[in-house]
């Protein structure tokens, strides 16, 4: 029978087990695991070590790298996810391999992942900048995953990063506009070929992707509302379209009287402007937004130009996704119940909503103390 134990080593624990004379050799057999920081953690480790032992599911010794191992995982997932989350996958796993790529997968440690973290939140970024909190934490998010599919397939015993700590994402910093600041903005860029895109961004929440994805078809003018059913991303410099984010981001959205009638002189413009062009006019998609001939926008451009437009206009910075964020908050400070502001938004849950937006939930709680001693004493 197979016995094990645990020990100290230069302030780490590790355990070892001697499982006897390995019959083709005639020596002797142990397994030995190393890196816990306490003797509890080496204890459930050796504990679940003899129970796969025991039960014959004890995974083969291999000297494969993580790096070799996430290589190989992220091919696997093509098939499985969006190509834009496909990409982020492959950002995070060559910054995970940058740091401890050359390590074997089978002798990876809880305390390693925690170093590595603390690396990126030090000089992570690009060109040694350092990381956010919240981008450390989605690295530990695909690390953790791919781990986990390591243990599924039998290549480790136990998932080190379960045994990891992340670092806390906290809530994001983000700037909004009033509404006057939004009706000033709009009335600067009247003429701009942008405006109904951007004016479609803050009365409505939807994302940059999202309304450049979106065709005439997806819209109902007559009945005040559209579709969200693609969207238009970059990776690597070529546009792909793609599914939503999630099932919650495909929804329905209901237009205000303005917005609709934005976009009925949006698409009058646009049929001038294919006329004028004649055949020099991309008709291949049905794009509501478009390029000078008729192509898809490029989201880079897309940004930049409303950077552009913002300066020019004098009024605070705001970056484009703040134009989002600029919709939850005024919805919000207007009394639109949080649920719906969630549903428009494509939140998974109101929680969510409610959370990223907690610095507005103050000043809805004082009106309504307002509002009902009003209804009572008026």
């Amino acid at each position: 029978m197979a016995r094990g134990s645990v020990s100290k080593r230069n302030g780490l624990w590790c355990f070892r087990i001697d499982v006897g004379l390995d019959p083709a050799t005639g020596k002797r057999r142990q397994i030995s695991r190393q890196g816990f920081t306490t003797k509890k953690a080496a204890d459930a480790a050796l504990n679940e070590a003899m129970s796969s032992l025991a039960t014959g599911s004890m995974v083969k010794r291999s000297s494969e790298t993580v790096a070799s191992f996430l290589d190989s995982w992220l091919i696997s997932q093509q098939p499985r996810i969006r190509a834009t989350t496909l990409h982020s996958y492959g950002i995070i796993v060559r910054r995970i391999s940058a740091q401890i790529g050359n390590v074997p997968l089978q002798s990876l440690t809880a305390l390693q992942i925690e170093r590595l973290y603390a690396d990126l939140l030090a000089a992570g970024g690009r060109g040694g900048g350092t990381l956010s909190a919240k981008s450390v934490r989605n690295t530990h998010v695909v690390l953790h995953k791919a781990l986990k599919d390591a243990g599924r397939l039998g290549l480790i015993v136990r998932n080190p990063a379960s045994a990891a700590s992340a670092p806390r994402a906290t809530r994001p910093e983000f700037t909004t506009w009033s509404s006057d600041d939004a009706r000033e903005f709009f009335d600067v860029i009247a003429d701009h070929r942008t405006r109904a895109a951007y004016l479609l961004l803050v009365t409505t929440g939807m994302r940059r992707g999202e309304a450049l994805g979106l065709r005439w078809s997806d819209i109902d003018l007559d009945g005040r509302q559209l579709a969200i059913v693609q969207t238009l991303n970059s990776i690597n410099g070529q546009l792909v379209f793609s599914a939503p984010k999630t099932a919650r981001s495909r929804r329905t959205v209901f237009l205000d009287v303005t917005t609709v009638d934005t976009l009925r002189a949006h698409r009058k413009r646009q049929a001038e402007q294919r006329l004028s062009l004649g055949a020099d006019w991309d008709a291949r998609s049905n794009l509501v937004f478009r390029d000078g001939v008729g192509g898809p926008v490029k989201p880079d451009w897309f940004s930049k130009e409303f950077d552009r437009l913002v300066h020019d206009s004098g009024l605070p910075r705001l970056r484009l996704h703040d134009l989002r964020h600029t919709y939850a908050t005024l919805a919000l400070k207007a009394g639109v119940h949080p649920k719906v502001v969630s549903e428009r938004l494509g939140h998974a849950t109101v929680a969510i909503t409610l959370d990223l937006y907690s610095h507005v939930t103050p000043s809805i709680a004082r009106d309504a103390a307002d509002v009902v001693a009003a209804g009572i004493f008026s």
